[in-house]
């Protein structure tokens, strides 16, 4: 990129000396300094009004300046904080048969401080503590014994039971919970292994994390196989995302793709399309698929698309602070509204709005798109300008929401679709505070063995399988293995 340049003196006075077209060649050039200037500084400037409230940036960019009052995207149910009205509430419940029990017994009156040692008892007062019991491991010893035969003089040993390979090895409960210390809680291999000499007095090399980790890997790789499988066929909707992720030392993407039962991460060097393809369920997929907008997605053209609303309406708010117009902030309350109707229409029983309404809602919608329009026409081109010209933003955003106008209201037309894509955003959340908490990974090996046990640990979690419960199954050979049918609807 040319930088602008100011002229010199020199250079101003020999134009004045040249005449009227050197004068009028030069101001030219000082205007052409000027607009390049002026969309430098209103570039900076978005990027400094940008914030998570406006944008898809996340909150933890925010930093700790004091930040604008809050403009939350949703409406106000009316209801006060806390439980509501007939809520059941939770609290820690007595046990009908504790496990240790210490009786306190009365001697004499508290009154009249007489005897009361011969006085039968009347009814006795509980309270219960649930605390910690003194934590080890527990040591089991295999014995197998050997013989030796009187007619032939060779010896004979039992065998083992098929999970005891070593002489001294840890069970598939206690390396559970490392893997689920390290891959579902984020603690890195240090600190885990001072969490276990702190809390059984036993601590273990960080070799011995990695080969649980890699272990749990290996058995459920079959099983992310078959959940990229069900994804690519299922006609639910299918939510997807990517994140930046360092990997040894060079930023990666994890690619999402998401229901509410299952949950796939795939992690590779590229963003677009490249990544897209290898991950390999939305090239493959023909059923609805919800994502955020980002381009690489739309080029798969056998897709159903669904577009991700919030990231709309946090852009219409931008727009509104940086770039006001009148369409804006109509279009952001008609969105709402839509999104109101389909829920009241859900509520009431009903599969799909009205014809009368969507055809009301698709007129207005065209209507606040063609007032944008009216107000950002395409920019013209600068005489010898070469290549596309920049557009403001607003005519970015309006070119999406024609172009794209089924998948922004794909969830008008199809009450099975979110208005949002949240599933994904939910889900991918988990990767980004893996760095927050525990820095990058060294090798794609990790990575991708972090995006498997995190995948089959979010799966199993939404399938009602607690994580610890899902590593030992795992570890003991026999991973979880969601029921996808009749559960999970199919293609025929």
């Amino acid at each position: 990129m040319t930088e602008p340049r100011i002229p010199s003196r020199e250079e101003v006075r020999a134009a004045y000396q040249e005449g009227e077209e050197a004068v009028l060649v030069l101001f030219d050039s000082l205007v052409g300094v000027v607009i390049s200037l002026m969309t430098r500084m209103q570039t900076l400037e978005d990027q400094k009004a940008k914030n998570s409230s406006n944008s898809g940036k996340p909150p933890s960019s925010d930093g700790l300046k004091k930040k604008p009052k809050p403009r939350s995207l949703r409406e106000p149910s009316g209801k006060k904080s806390g439980g509501q009205p007939g809520h059941e509430g939770h609290r820690l419940e007595m046990v009908a048969e504790p496990d240790h029990v210490e009786v306190y017994r009365v001697e004499e009156c508290a009154h009249c401080q007489g005897s009361l040692a011969t006085e039968g008892v009347e009814e006795v007062a509980r309270r219960q503590v649930f605390e910690l019991p003194p934590l080890r491991l527990e040591v089991t010893e295999h014995q197998a014994e050997i013989k030796r035969c009187g007619q032939c003089g060779e010896t004979t040993r039992a065998e083992f039971p098929a999970e005891v390979k070593q002489q001294t090895q840890y069970g598939p409960g206690f390396r559970a919970l490392l893997s689920y210390l390290n891959q579902g809680q984020y603690i890195p291999l240090e600190r885990v292994s001072e969490f276990c000499e702190a809390l059984f007095g036993q601590p273990v090399g960080e070799g011995t994390i990695i080969l649980a980790n890699e272990e749990i890997a290996k058995q459920v790789e079959p099983i992310n196989a078959q959940a990229q499988q069900h994804l690519i066929e299922t006609e639910e909707t299918v939510h997807f995302d990517e994140s930046g992720l360092r990997v040894a030392q060079k930023l990666h993407w994890v690619h999402v793709a998401s229901t509410e039962r299952v949950t796939c991460y795939h992690v590779d060097p590229k963003r677009g399309q490249e990544g897209i393809d290898r991950a390999g369920i939305l090239p493959q997929r023909t059923g609805v698929s919800h994502h955020d907008g980002w381009p690489a997605y739309y080029t798969y053209t056998q897709a159903t698309h669904a577009a991700c609303n919030a990231h709309h309406l946090r852009e219409l708010l931008f727009l509104e602070e940086q770039y006001p117009q009148e369409w804006q902030e109509p279009l952001r309350h008609l969105l709402l509204e839509i999104k109101a109707a389909v829920a009241t229409a859900t509520e009431q029983g009903l599969t799909a709005l009205s014809p009368t309404q969507i055809a009301d809602f698709e007129a207005r919608y065209d209507q606040l798109l063609e007032q944008g329009f009216s107000l950002n026409p395409v920019p013209e081109k600068p005489p010898g300008h070469r290549g596309k010209v920049k557009q403001p933003p607003p005519k970015n955003l309006l070119d999406r929401l024609l172009l794209h106008r089924s998948a922004v209201l794909a969830f008008m037309y199809d009450f099975k679709v979110p208005f949002d894509n949240n599933q994904a955003e939910r889900d991918i959340r988990m990767v980004k505070l893996k760095q927050k908490i525990s820095g990058c990974f060294r090798s794609e090996a990790g990575a991708k063995t972090f995006c498997l046990i995190r995948g089959y640990l979010s799966t199993a979690r939404k399938n009602g399988v607690g994580a610890l419960e899902a590593l030992r199954s795992a570890l003991s050979g026999s991973p979880f293995l969601p029921d996808f049918s009749p559960s999970f609807p199919q293609k025929a």
